[in-house]
């Protein structure tokens, strides 16, 4: 019997490590498979972390961590060389910058998020610091994993900037700098108006901009009840290690009994120990809803610009419609809206025929341009709607996939976890059993 218990509980390690692996590499192998571009022609991964030590741009001496990216062409690997890798050095701050850059070039993709600068919804034993060597790890497959999304994007891949991101250590900012994406960004401050003002958005991108808050609320939620959860569990698991003390002090004083209560302790201090390995390997599955929790921003901003873009046709409509109105008052005479232009003609008379023919060509130039850019923002309208919408249908896909298998193999864990504990009691029963 507690062979076969012995047995099971191997057969519960291999599940257990089989899924912790499945989780982390699952997504690695369906890129590679789905990727219709860049991941055909280059590996991709954040080998590793270093933490070093400078002057930042105010001469201040800093501590931070930078990441090994080492990529490989794949016709090499086909063939069934093996080369070195190119590699080169970057820091989080150059990801953000990256995705800046994407943000401000792609408006209408979502663009893959970041992982957390600093630990959100941690239990209360895990660290917070971002310079702790267990969350610097979980970061660098967070980066990696950002590389992969990115790489994998049938737009975004094809990016110039990300190719000299990946490939050329020092020159890199000085291209995207040139690109002149900064002065392309949209104000907080505009787009928030245009959010209030627009009129006539479309009812999907309302749709979607209430779903990403509902998504945002619900991840967020969800990732406080299993923070709330691994602090009770940590309490649990540590508490079989009172079990192991009384068990190994009692055995001191029994002849007979000794052996087996020494076991028995031996059983429940391994136990306890165990749970700090697993919910570190925990960690990697808030991970990935963390991404999703992040992912809903990425959602919003596509909203955003729509509703930016929008706003600016009904404003250049309007304004277009004014202009019209404008040039039919002048060239019939009769005023239909009040104008403090029309009351000054009514008090001290018509202007002169040559000032009324220069404001009437002015006008036609103005409608004449008025037309031409309410036409292009139109045309760029219909672009980022057409855009965003395949791009936000193929997010709803990924999005879904990768949910389902993060919460089955987190469900799969959980199992094989409690699995772990009743093998852990059975054994000390055989030792009761042998007393």
């Amino acid at each position: 019997m507690a062979e076969d218990g012995r047995d099971e509980s191997v057969a519960a390690d291999d599940d257990s490590q089989h899924t912790a692996e499945d989780g982390r590499n699952g997504l690695n192998n369906t890129m590679v498979e789905e990727s219709p571009t860049l991941l055909r022609r280059m590996e991709i991964c954040v080998a590793e972390a270093e933490k070093r030590s400078g002057k930042n741009a105010v001469n201040m001496q800093e501590t931070f961590t930078v990441y090994l990216i080492e990529t490989r062409p794949m016709d090499a690997l086909a063939e069934g060389r093996n080369p070195a890798p190119d590699s080169l050095w970057r820091r989080y701050s150059e990801f953000e910058l990256l995705r800046n850059y994407l943000l401000v070039s792609f408006p209408y993709i979502v663009v893959p998020p970041l992982p957390e600068k600093r630990a959100e919804f941690v239990w209360h034993k895990l660290s917070a610091d971002n310079m702790d060597p267990d969350f610097v790890e979980r970061r660098r497959v967070g980066l990696e994993n950002f590389l992969l999304r990115v790489a994998s994007h049938p737009v975004l891949s094809n990016d110039e900037i990300l190719h000299h991101f990946l490939t050329e250590e020092h020159s890199w900012k000085e291209v995207v700098y040139e690109t002149g994406f900064q002065a392309k960004a949209d104000s907080r401050l505009k787009a928030l108006s245009a959010t209030f003002r627009v009129r006539n958005p479309d009812k999907r991108f309302m749709d979607m901009k209430h779903y990403s808050d509902e998504l945002q609320s619900h991840t967020s939620q969800l990732l406080r009840a299993r923070a709330r959860v691994a602090d009770r569990l940590y309490g649990v698991y540590k508490v079989h290690g009172n079990y192991g003390r009384v068990f190994s002090e009692w055995s001191a004083i029994e002849r007979e009994m000794g052996d087996g209560l020494q076991s028995a302790g031996h059983h429940m201090d391994a136990y306890a120990a165990s749970i700090d390995d697993i919910l570190e390997e925990e960690e990697h599955y808030a991970d990935q809803l963390k991404e999703y929790l992040f992912y809903a921003e990425a959602l919003r901003a596509v909203c955003r610009k729509h509703e930016l873009t929008q706003f600016e046709l009904e404003m250049a409509t309007q304004d277009l419609i004014s202009k019209k109105q404008q040039h039919e008052e002048l060239s019939t005479g009769i005023v239909r809206t009040f104008s403090f232009k029309g009351m000054t003609n009514k008090l001290f008379g018509q202007e002169a025929p040559e000032q009324r023919e220069a404001r009437l060509k002015l006008l036609e130039e103005l409608i004449e341009e008025g037309e031409e850019a309410v036409k292009d923002k139109t045309v760029e309208c219909e672009e980022h709607v057409e855009k965003a919408w395949v791009d936000v249908q193929r997010f709803k896909e990924q999005k879904d996939k990768d949910l389902r298998e993060a919460l089955i193999n987190y469900a799969v864990m959980q199992v094989s976890m409690c699995k772990k504990g009743i093998q852990m009691w059975s054994n000390a029963k055989e030792c009761f059993l042998k007393m």
